[in-house]
């Protein structure tokens, strides 16, 4: 009956346990070790890699085309003679076995000693797409950084953000104390004290909103990192306000030396001047060298045997030209002229395209210092206000409605300046993104 008791115990416990949910378990981040998880578990880049591997192996394909091509054979055949008598005149006649087999085995290697380039070529422009697949590596990889630092910078921004509202809460919960002691001894109207609950219900749902988003931002990132999806990340303060800024020429200078899309269209173009060549190889003559072995063998046994087979072996070069390419070739040439030339009017395109970008995020971050040195001005003033108009309150000199309405300038310049300043600590890594260092 013991032993009965216990395993119910213990049947039950296990019972609880699977129950269980899963528990939130609490993660505190830094900006580094969320970009290096990023890194580690994109799906992105992951595909980026195989991108290369399949590039390097075209590449090792285009030198494999150097190689000498080699082929062997051996077949069997066996004629049927029904009608073997052949008359060749009045006293020439003979006839031929009513059946015979035959053994033809072949070896031959083949080597283009010639070829007007165009293997040099593959290889040249199969290797520099290898380097433009790198480059898309680099650009994948620059682009999960980017978006790893805007979902961080975005939910330090909801927690910083939801702070400020529980500091004003506390605040607010000391004023509806106080309103109501002042109600008690008849200093205030019951009118007073509904402001400053309404008050708190106002904050109170700009949390749940706060809340909701933090919740969205949270699991997002868990995904991006890798991380199990109760996961609850926790971000310690940052403080990416204090860069210095450059000249925007300088950030420019560095775009055009460091962005992928401006490398990339470098290869390109080297791409393009490489296939003009090898379109223009084909109007070349070719020279090869050849190596064939033989075997035939009349006997009806695969086996060789003395003086039924023979092995010939031949070497030779053959040089060759289709001269027709000079001129159905010219068109092909033209067409590749204009894909080279279509590269370079890219490369301006994107030249001009990268400028914009990069005053733009120039401009964004420099706004965003001086917005910053703007509401810790505006902070300090609703700090000042809110003093004066606390110790009015008080001194029952200013009404409910002062009160709250300093109050709530101060809790909105609070929550102002957080965002502040993680828009700026997004707006520098934009900059830098945009001038291609984002990952250096």
């Amino acid at each position: 009956m013991i032993d009965y008791a216990i395993r119910l115990a213990i049947a039950a416990i296990l019972a609880g346990m699977v129950a269980l949910p899963a528990v939130a378990q609490d993660k505190t981040l830094t900006l580094d070790e969320a970009i290096k998880l990023g890194i580690q578990n994109s799906k992105v880049l992951k595909l980026s890699q195989s991108k290369i591997d399949e590039a390097i192996s075209q590449y090792n394909q285009a030198k494999d085309q150097v190689l000498p091509t080699g082929k062997a054979s051996f077949g069997y055949s066996r004629a049927e003679i029904p009608a073997n008598h052949l008359q060749l005149g009045p006293d020439n006649a003979f006839n031929l076995p009513k059946d015979a087999n035959a053994y033809l085995g072949t070896v031959s290697l083949n080597e283009a000693i010639f070829a007007g380039g165009k293997y040099k070529y593959a290889q040249q422009s199969t290797e520099l797409l290898t380097q433009v697949a790198r480059l898309d590596a680099d650009k994948d990889k620059d682009e999960i950084t980017y978006d790893v630092i805007n979902s961080y910078y975005n939910l330090y921004k909801v927690l910083q953000s939801l702070k400020v509202v529980q500091q004003n809460l506390t605040s607010i919960d000391q004023q509806i104390h106080q309103s109501q002691r002042f109600f008690d001894q008849g200093l205030v109207t019951k009118n007073d004290v509904l402001r400053f609950q309404l008050q708190r219900a106002n904050i109170q749902s700009t949390q749940i909103d706060l809340e909701s988003n933090r919740r969205v931002i949270n699991y997002d990132l868990n995904i991006m990192l890798g991380l199990p999806e109760s996961t609850i990340i926790n971000i310690d303060q940052i403080n990416e306000t204090d860069h210095q800024v450059g000249a925007l020429s300088g950030y420019i200078d560095s775009a055009m030396a460091n962005r992928q899309e401006v490398r990339q269209l470098q290869l390109r173009s080297k791409v393009a001047e490489t296939n003009i060549k090898s379109i223009k190889a084909n109007q070349l003559p070719t020279l090869a060298a050849s190596f064939s072995g033989y075997y035939v063998d009349i006997n009806a046994n695969p086996i060789p045997k003395s003086g039924s087979y023979i092995t010939p072996v031949t070497l030779g070069l053959t040089l060759s030209w289709n001269f027709s390419s000079l001129w159905t070739n010219k068109n092909k040439v033209a067409e590749a002229k204009i894909q080279s030339d279509e590269v370079v009017i890219n490369q301006g395109i994107t030249a001009d395209n990268i400028r914009n970008d990069v005053n733009r995020s120039y401009q964004n971050y420099t706004r965003s210092l001086d917005k910053i040195k703007l509401l810790q001005t505006s902070i300090d003033q609703a700090g000042e206000n809110d003093k004066i108009l606390e110790s009015k309150y008080k001194s029952n000199i200013a009404s409910a409605t002062d009160r709250v309405d300093a109050e709530t300038l101060l809790y909105q310049a609070q929550i102002n300046l957080e965002l502040a300043k993680a828009d700026a600590g997004l707006a520098y890594y934009t900059l830098l993104k945009s001038t291609g260092k984002l990952s250096k």
